[in-house]
This record gives structure tokens, C-alpha cells and sequence, in this order.
């Protein structure tokens, strides 16, 4: 049965925002969190800690800000939601009523798309080592497939050799650009060369739709670079008698978690050793404060010259090109938080204090990553005044002493009690289901998600 949200005021259950790394929220979800804090704790009662609370509405929001871009700039486009990023049901069936594709990395993901109401012709496959049975599963819906190298593409023509069935393969070559010469993805030079002769020789097995490459990184100028490689391969498809209609870049679109002018400050005064329990600051973050937005990032990109005197947009309108794009974290921006409940705070001998919740860094996966997630979790408290104000670091409830999900040392305004939540912001991107797995047979953390968001009333469901 669902459980129905109304919104009300608790006269002992207090939130207290974070001061230094406050997360931005959707206002649907500030709203939810301000104005019904008994109810999520009767939520996290009801389903368990910690517990991820997905909001489909995001998901839709971002990718309708990406479409009306790509629509302003006149460019013919498909995109691909990169199901990687979470496992939520409800987020694929959000992809679905969009009208948009989905980049599969695994048979799983297939079947799971195609279960949420994706069409086989919108689903788009990447990876190096696709199986025989995900090829053949591909081939029959129809999906597009990125081939990572001349292995790949002899293996699709020998499965496809051995077919009743005269079904083609709708074929992208994954090219390894320039900046990036010791990757194990993509083809240089000579081996996309290569396949694009094979190509043109089985054309009783192949359907070939363009060029495809990823990037690491969050700079659009890498994709300008890696783009205007691309074009010559293009030209070279043509001269072969081919006809390329798509070129994929991939995903790497930012998103900002907070506020850029805060993260700045944060990283030039505060991360330091002495804001650590383990005094140690990690060597590189996910750009937390990202300046640009997914929508100015990809704005910027088609505004840049592929040619000389030439923007991306204008050449893929003269080319009839399509531009595709497979986002992950920037489509679920904002579309989910995790809930933590706080099971005990513990003095240590060097004057430190640590927070212990109920759930674990598998939940929760950049210090796994040698890392830290820079934002600060919302406390809601059951406790009434006076505050105890409180600089804490963060733990699970493994006996792991790697089990921490932030070493960097918080600042609560008033001490967390057992039973009180920490809520973690913006974690569909990864962050929530990365890791996560049985560890002391705990069961796999719940995620439930709103339904129905309308006047302050909200609907959760299981996730499934």
C-alpha cells in the first residue's frame, strides 16, 4: 500500500541545514524535508536505513532542459539515458515517458529497459565485452551497437554469419580519441579505417549509423577536440559508400551539488589535513561546484568550432547529422536522496567524535574511491534545545574500519542522538548504488519513490 505524505510541523522534530557545504535541492524535495520530517522518520521506521527516496519528476525536468537546448540550436538529436548511474526502475519508465533512449551496458539493462516501455530501436549498447548472448539480444531489438574494436566487429559478423534470421546489426565505431592515446576503449586511426571497409563489404550484416567516443572529464572543450577528429572519418565512411547519420559523445555533462562560490571558498580554506580524522586530504574530487550547469556546458559545446569558421551546430544542420549524447549523473541530477539514521555518537581518545548510522559506505562509495562526497548532510533531530554544537566525522555499521562514508570532519550545530537522520542530497548519481551489497547479510538498502507530487502531497511506492 502506498503511503500518503500530508504536510505538517513537528513541535520537537527540528531540521538543521548545513552552513559550509549545503546541498542545493530541488524545491519539491526542500519542501518535503522542511515541512515533513516526522513523516520521513516514519519512513526510514517503516523501510529500513539507510533508505533512498527517488523523485522522478528530476529525471524529467533535466531532460527537458537538455531537449530545449539542443531544439534552440536546431540540432537533430537522440538522447540516451546512461542507466548505469542508478538501478531505479522508476527512472528508466521516467526515460520512457520522455520519449528518450537508454544506453545499456549489460544484458540486465537491456531486459530492464525494455521492461520500463523503451522501444528496442531506442536502446544503445557500449562496453568492451558484450557477450554473444547480450549481441544476439541487441541484434534482435533492433538496438544500436557500439563496437569497441576490429575483435568485436569480427565476432558480430561471425554470430550474424551463423543467423536464420536476416536481421542486420545497427552498427556505431567507438573511436579513441587523440587526448586519450593509452585507453583500452575505442579504435585509433587504422583499425576504424579497417572496420569501416569491413562494413563496407558486409552490408548483408551490417547497418552502419556513425561514430561514437567517450570521454573522461567534464571539460565540453575535450568533446570539441575529439568532435572535430570525427568529422574526417565521416568523409572517409562517404568515400567508402557509406552514409553516417549519427555522431555520440558520449556522457561527462556536469551537474553542481552546491553552490560554485561556496565549493570555491571550501577548497582554497577549508580542506585542509586538520578537516579530516584521518588528516588526509584526497588528491581529486567530482567538481562538486561545477561552474556550469549541464545545459551551459552542452550550449557552449555546440557553439564551438568543429572546422574552421564552422560550429558543431551548424555542421551537424549542413550534414543532416544527428548528435547523440548518453548522460548519467546530469539526468538524474537532484532525482534522489539517502536517508541515514543515526545510531550512536561516540567520544574517541583524540578528542574526536565519531557518528555511527545505521547503513554503510557501500551506500554511500567515495571513500572507497579514496575520496570524499562535499556535501553535508541535513540533520533532522527528534532532540529538543539547547543544541550541543558537534564536529564529527561519519561511519557505518561494518566492522570495517574502512567503513566510513566521510572522513572530513562535520559541523553539526547541535550533537546527533540515536535515532536522528542524516540526509545525504542529490545521490542518484552513483552515489547511492554503486557499491552497494549484502555486507554482514544486511539486506540491500530499500528505495522507495515518489509517485504523485501535487499541493505538498506526496506518494511513495517500492521502487521495482
Amino acid at each position: 500500500m502506498p503511503t500518503v505524505m500530508t504536510p505538517t510541523f513537528n513541535n520537537v522534530t527540528e531540521v538543521h541545514q548545513p552552513t559550509l557545504l549545503a546541498p542545493l535541492l530541488d524545491p519539491l524535495i526542500a519542501q518535503f524535508i522542511q515541512h515533513c520530517p516526522g513523516k520521513l522518520s516514519a519512513l526510514v521506521d517503516h523501510y529500513g536505513s539507510p533508505l533512498n527516496l527517488v523523485w522522478p519528476h528530476a529525471f524529467k525536468l533535466n531532460a527537458a532542459a537538455l531537449q530545449g537546448v539542443l531544439k534552440h540550436y536546431n540540432v537533430a538529436h537522440t538522447l540516451f539515458y546512461g542507466a548505469k548511474a542508478n538501478k531505479s526502475q522508476s527512472l528508466l519508465a521516467a526515460a520512457a515517458a520522455m520519449g528518450i533512449g537508454v544506453d545499456v551496458s549489460s544484458l540486465h539493462e537491456l531486459h530492464a529497459a525494455l521492461r520500463a516501455g523503451i522501444p528496442g530501436q531506442h536502446l544503445c549498447a557500449t562496453g568492451p565485452a558484450k557477450t554473444t548472448v547480450f549481441h544476439q539480444a541487441l541484434v534482435d531489438v533492433g538496438a544500436l551497437i557500439c563496437v569497441d574494436s576490429r575483435e568485436e566487429i569480427g565476432h558480430l559478423a561471425t554470430l550474424l554469419a551463423s543467423r536464420t534470421a536476416s536481421r542486420k546489426a545497427r552498427i556505431l565505431l567507438r573511436y579513441r580519441p587523440k587526448s586519450c592515446p593509452t585507453s583500452r576503449f575505442g579504435m585509433g586511426a587504422d583499425d576504424v579505417l579497417g572496420c569501416l571497409q569491413q562494413l563496407a563489404q558486409e552490408r548483408q550484416h551490417f547497418h552502419f549509423e556513425g561514430f561514437h567516443f567517450h570521454l573522461g572529464g567534464y571539460g565540453h572543450e575535450s568533446r570539441v577536440q575529439a568532435f572535430g577528429e570525427v568529422v574526417a572519418y565521416v568523409d572517409a565512411a562517404r568515400e567508402m559508400g557509406l552514409a553516417p547519420v549519427m555522431i555520440d559523445i558520449g556522457g561527462g555533462l556536469p551537474i553542481r551539488y552546491v553552490d560554485p562560490q561556496r565549493y570555491d571558498s571550501f577548497l582554497r580554506n577549508d580542506n585542509n589535513p586538520s578537516h579530516y580524522y584521518n588528516h588526509t586530504v584526497p588528491e581529486a574530487f567530482y567538481p562538486y561546484g561545477s561552474q556550469l550547469t549541464a545545459s551551459q556546458w552542452l550550449a557552449l559545446f555546440l557553439e564551438s568550432d568543429c572546422l574552421p569558421g564552422q560550429t558543431i551546430a551548424h555542421y551537424l544542420q549542413s550534414q543532416n547529422m544527428t548528435l547523440a549524447l548518453e548522460p548519467g549523473r546530469s539526468l538524474v541530477d537532484q532525482a534522489a536522496i539517502s536517508v541515514f539514521r543515526v545510531t550512536r555518537c561516540k567520544k574517541l581518545a583524540n578528542d574526536k567524535t565519531v557518528i555511527f548510522v545505521e547503513g554503510s559506505s557501500f551506500s554511500a562509495c567515495e571513500t572507497w574511491f579514496s575520496s570524499e562526497y562535499l556535501v553535508d548532510p541535513i540533520l533532522i533531530s527528534a532532540s529538543a534545545p539547547p543544541h550541543t554544537p558537534t564536529h564529527a566525522y561519519i561511519a557505518g555499521h561494518s566492522c570495517l574500519d574502512d567503513d566510513v562514508i566521510t572522513y572530513r570532519l562535520i559541523n553539526f550545530v547541535t550533537s546527533p542522538q540515536a535515532g536522528d537522520l542524516l540526509i545525504y542530497a542529490n545521490t542518484a548519481g552513483y552515489q547511492m548504488d554503486l557499491l552497494e551489497n549484502e555486507f554482514h547479510r544486511h539486506p540491500l538498502p530499500r528505495r522507495i519513490t515518489a509517485t504523485c507530487c501535487t499541493q505538498g502531497h506526496y506518494t511513495f511506492l517500492p521502487d521495482c
